[in-house]
């Protein structure tokens, strides 16, 4: 990467510690001068030196940028080598509590460009003990989060985002990963292995063991059994690193073990599952997407076992009675499909976590025993009235609960909760979802709690029949929502309005109805959005409209950084739809920001129509080709804005 300019390296250093350019007081301006001379326009340095002169949000006296300066030494120089910017990273390393430090040392466990998924990593940290509880009922996970939040902060870990700015993982920058790897090896602290010929007589007493050979052998023979592995305490394995790996019986002292994506199902290694019998102390087992069918009934000798991840092993169709016996397990994720033996699930009284669970008839009633559950992931693949009912009195009972997502087949009645449910005013995130139905609309206990029961509410997912604008006023005023997708099946209000401070928090917003209407939003709404996405119906607009036509208010959401929309071009010509996206990109290339929106249109174009008289109806059964020449050629012409063609 090319070093910033002088300019661009103000702006990123000041915006990062001020959160404006021009908000430098002037005693502090010199300093900030020489310190960036020092980082040499990296913006890695700037970021990282920039989080050593906060404490929270409070800015760091003078004498203390004093001595950082001082500290840094020749910095990024036109001569500068590598051993330079590894002490700057080293500053802010040294800087962290000592907790911190541990937690970011076990990232050495990952290869390089390695995705990190968020949950496993901080569930890791919980089951290595580097993790402990917190104050004021603090769960240890929300402690852990904290953790991982305070690495992106001093950007020692960089940020993945879902399609709704929701971190879902992170990665770890490749100097700071070269750092990190240098100091776990002068402590002895993690051993990375990536095939037989890298074991060395030094590899002796290894703590926490990483498994990460990039070439696929499955002729590769295990480790050799002189190398010492008996105090290994930690083991990821990383395909196809899974066929070098020692039987499990030799890992006495284990405390994790993480298999997900080795294939161990296809490659005969399944039999030797039934050695987890010997590992005593795990805590941690993970066997996500590892093509497995069954688990061993010895799993119940696992009493220390406090998180099992089965996601994705959609061939395993039951799970072992002996499971009974984990009584310290506080997460599981499984199939949706597999089955619970009666009895099971509420004997495992330390759940916070259950992931993929059917919502049979013994299940639901035995999720009413789980007193500390905090998060919960439920599928109903049909529906009968003890179903239901069992099921509104389970919820009403769990008092801690922080996210509840209800997915649905093909369940003919689906207002599950009704208004006999007041969740607990603890409820972070709501999510409904189904790929065929709908709710007949917003959930009855949104409207009678109101904005000050649902107090901590962050993130609302649904999917409803009909969104009335009373909908969209009722949602715009939760104080803290801050992650927002509903969308329709049966949309009859052919126009909704984001009104003034409405949804002052949210910062992804999406919505999409069915047929398309069209979505306005006023001065003030969304004053924190960063991406939005919604749908527009051509022809609604045109029949409503007046003359700002496509008008959409798109300038009004003053933090907006990206988004989508899709434009539904039904009954219209194409020159109209082209119209539409003409207004859409205008807005984008006049807004101050200069987001990033991608433009899709619905249905796609056919090759060989009419771009002045072509309306599109349903019932075309053309071929669809490409969109038409020179609505991409409008869209290419502009920097920010893309359109998405899509081929049958």
């Amino acid at each position: 990467m090319e070093p910033l300019s002088d300019s661009d390296s103000t702006r990123l250093f000041c915006k990062r510690i001020f959160s404006s350019e021009n908000k430098c007081p002037s005693e502090l301006k010199e300093v900030s001068r020489d310190i960036l001379k020092k980082c040499g326009g990296v913006p890695l340095a700037i970021l990282t030196i920039a989080s050593l002169l906060t404490v929270g949000h409070q800015i760091k006296p003078k004498v203390e940028w004093q001595v950082l300066l001082d500290s840094i030494g020749r910095g990024l120089t036109e001569e500068a080598s590598m051993e330079e910017m590894q002490r700057i990273l080293s500053l802010s390393y040294y800087d962290l509590p000592f907790d911190l430090k541990t937690c970011l040392l076990y990232l050495c466990m990952y290869p390089e460009d390695h995705e990190i998924d968020k949950k496993d990593l901080i569930w890791k940290w919980i089951c290595e003990n580097f993790v402990q509880h917190g104050k004021h009922q603090t769960s240890m996970f929300e402690v852990g989060e904290t953790f991982f939040n305070e690495l992106i902060n001093r950007y020692m870990i960089i940020p993945i985002f879902n399609g709704f700015r929701e971190v879902k993982s992170c990665r770890v920058h490749d100097m700071v990963l070269d750092m990190i790897r240098s100091l776990s090896a002068e402590a002895k602290f993690l051993t990375i292995l990536e095939s037989n010929k890298d074991v060395t007589s030094s590899h002796r007493n290894i703590r926490r063991l990483s498994l990460q050979n990039t070439e696929e052998d499955q002729q590769a023979a295990p480790l050799i059994n002189s190398m010492c592995i008996s105090q290994v305490r930690s083991i990821n394995v990383f395909p196809p690193a899974v066929t070098i790996m020692p039987a499990i019986s030799s890992f006495g002292v284990l405390r994790v073990l993480d298999l997900c994506r080795c294939r161990i199902g296809a490659i005969n290694f399944q039999p030797n599952l039934r050695d987890i019998r010997y590992l005593f102390h795990l805590r941690y087992l993970g066997l996500k997407e590892t093509g497995i069918s069954e688990l061993p009934e010895e799993i119940g000798n696992l009493q220390f076992l406090q998180v099992l991840d089965l996601g994705r092993t959609n061939d395993m169709r039951h799970l072992p009675s002996s499971m009974w016996k984990l009584q310290k397990l506080m997460v599981i994720r499984v199939s949706s499909r597999c089955y619970w033996h009666p009895g099971v699930l509420g004997n495992l009284a330390s759940l916070e976590v259950v992931e993929g669970i059917y919502a049979s008839p013994s299940t639901v009633q035995e999720l009413g025993c789980l007193a500390r559950l905090r998060k919960l992931d439920i599928y109903f693949f049909d529906w009968s009235i003890e179903v239901e009912e069992t099921f509104v009195e389970t919820i009403y009972n769990l008092h801690d609960i922080r996210s509840l997502r209800i997915a649905c087949d093909d369940v003919p009645y689906l207002d599950l909760l009704g208004g006999r449910w007041e969740p607990p005013r603890c409820l972070c995130k709501y999510t409904f979802t189904s790929d065929h139905i709908a709710c007949s609309g917003l959930p009855m206990w949104i409207t009678k709690c109101g904005p000050s029961h649902l107090s901590n509410l962050s993130s609302f997912h649904i999917r409803v029949k009909d969104v009335q604008q009373e909908d969209v006023q009722i949602l715009g005023r939760l104080p803290t929502l801050r992650h927002i997708w509903i969308s329709s099946t049966h949309q009859t209000k052919r126009l909704l309005v984001i009104g003034a401070d409405e949804f002052r928090c949210v910062i992804a917003f999406g919505m999409h109805c069915e047929p398309a209407n069209q979505v306005v939003f006023q001065q003030g709404a969304l004053p924190n959005a960063e991406y939005v996405r919604f749908n527009l119906g051509v022809r609604v607009a045109k029949e409503d409209g007046d003359s700002d036509l496509f008008e959409l208010g798109l300038g009004n959401l003053l933090s907006l950084q990206g988004g989508l929309v899709e434009i539904h071009w039904d009954g219209v010509t194409i020159m109209e739809a082209e119209e539409a996206c003409a207004a859409v990109r205008n807005a984008v290339n006049t807004h101050p920001n200069h987001p990033s929106i991608d433009l899709y249109m619905e249905p796609e174009i056919a090759e060989g129509t009419n771009y002045n008289n072509t309306l599109y109806s349903p019932m075309n059964e053309y071929s669809v080709v490409i969109l038409l020449l020179s609505a991409c050629l409008h869209l290419i012409n502009s920097s920010t804005c893309f359109l998405i063609i899509c081929w049958h």
